[in-house]
């Protein structure tokens, strides 16, 4: 299985403007009236989203748990991603293989992730084929069988990946150890596949217990793309999915809150499988979620004019014009449920030091706190913006990925289809605003990847 959407440096801004940015109608042609998405809720409290593409016969059907890592009791890292392994076993009327095994019959695809704040699962199949999956996810929502025998082999399989993932890539321990002091509080402090320690201890009265809390319709939202028409997925829904008990109602995902950090930190790992090194500094900011209005807008565009792509000023500075950096960019990681983090990164080039690729980034990050942005530089930064996620439309993953990930972090339809209004409205003065406010150096964490030092003999 996959971990879901984790830190992927240099990539395109957060999840949640992928799909809002679709409709701008400065860059797009407004979406026909076929293609418009369509939401209502069943009787037992299970959100559904349609999203019409009559473009080629295939539809991607996903559904969507509220519940993540950052959701897990105490002492219990990795449970939520151990069970997302255990919902592929049997259940009560199927055994263990069998939906994956009619998926792979019918020429589909599957799979499943499990981040933070959501776990979802998906199947990729003809239209004539969705009724089917919806049986099958329907059925493994509540009729799962758990048994020792069943969650002890599985456990070893994570504990395996835990270690070919993680303990053998010095760069994802690392990011561990930079979101454990990032983040002073909070459960995103946690990583989503788990300590090792906490992992070797999950079992099947864990696993229960998640299970009947979290595995609900009334906790769950399901998202259909592609070639079919919303009239035929509410039914085809009501006759799967609809037969489902609603579960208890969950409170409210309240969770503990970061308090003011004041402090400049530094995380450091040499390591001798590490050829070239690198650095990351991140700062705690808002979320779409978590932010005052205009305030995650802000990030996401400041984000995209330092460090989102060839185009921005680390790029165009430190790898195009200076040549001292093998890679440099930003990245602000918006779709969450609470504070999330924003971060620049770069690795040297040549001759060039870590030191001197370093202090470039601070002096970029320094000329928009003191002098700010053009609005010739903003306006074509919203263009670049807007035109790179345009093209989430041609795929239906990416599609039913914005929806359900805006949903499920607490976002709805509503904020998808006013995003490109708000975005627009970004000033040079938020831009500035924003960088002065939470790009303190200050109150940074600071990671360096190092090579291991030569020792002579």
């Amino acid at each position: 299985m996959i971990l879901g959407f984790l830190r992927a440096k240099g990539s395109l801004p957060a999840v949640l403007a992928l799909g809002l940015a679709i409709a701008a109608p400065a860059l797009a042609e407004a979406p026909r009236k076929d293609w418009a998405v369509s939401s209502f809720t069943l009787d037992n409290g299970m959100q559904v989203v349609v999203i019409p593409d009559h473009r080629a016969p295939i539809v991607t059907h996903m559904v969507w748990y509220k519940v993540g890592s950052a959701d897990e009791p105490p002492g219990k890292s990795g449970i939520a991603h151990f069970f997302e392994h255990l919902m592929f076993k049997g259940t009560t009327n199927h055994k263990a293989g069998e939906f994956g095994q009619k998926v792979a019959e019918i020429g589909g695809s599957e799979n499943a992730f499990t981040t933070y704040d959501y776990t979802a699962y998906h199947q990729t199949v003809a239209p004539e084929a969705l009724e089917t999956m919806m049986s099958f996810e329907a059925d493994r929502m509540r009729n799962l069988v758990l048994t020792d025998a069943v969650i002890g082999p599985e456990r070893d399989v994570i504990l395996e990946e835990r270690r070919s993932r993680i303990e053998n890539n010095p760069g994802a321990l690392l990011n561990e150890e930079v979101d454990a002091t990032l983040y002073q509080n909070q459960p995103y402090r946690i990583p989503v596949i788990g300590w090792m320690q906490e992992i070797e201890q999950l079992n099947r009265v864990d696993a229960t217990e998640f299970y009947n809390r979290y595995y609900a319709p009334n906790n769950a939202i399901l998202v259909v793309a592609g070639d079919v028409e919303p009239e035929a997925v509410k039914a085809m829904a009501e006759k799967t999915y609809g037969k489902i008990a609603r579960g208890p109602d969950l409170p409210p995902r309240v969770r503990p809150k970061e308090p003011e950090q004041n402090t400049k930190r530094t995380v450091e790992l040499t390591d001798e499988r590490v050829s070239v090194p690198s650095f990351s500094k991140s700062w705690l900011v808002p979320s779409y979620q978590t932010a005052k209005d205009g305030e995650a807008e802000a990030l996401d565009l400041l984000s995209e004019i330092l460090g989102g792509g060839n185009r921005s000023r680390l790029y165009q500075g430190l790898v195009v014009k200076d040549g001292i950096a093998s890679s440099a960019g930003a990245f602000f990681e918006g779709t969450m449920v609470d504070d999330t983090s924003f971060t620049v990164y770069g690795g040297p080039r040549g001759e060039a030091g870590l030191q001197q690729v370093e202090e470039a980034v601070d002096v970029e990050i320094r000329r928009i706190i003191n002098d700010g942005v053009t609005q010739d530089e903003l306006d074509k930064a919203k263009d670049r913006f807007v035109r790179s996620m345009i093209f989430a439309r041609d795929n239906q993953a990416s599609m039913a990925n914005i929806y359900g990930s805006t949903l499920a972090t607490g976002g709805s339809v509503e904020d998808i289809a006013r995003w490109p209004d708000r975005i627009r409205a970004v000033t040079p003065e938020q831009i500035k605003a924003v960088a002065a406010k939470y790009l303190n150096p200050d109150r940074s964490v600071a990671g360096y990847l190092l090579p291991a030092k030569s020792v002579e003999k």
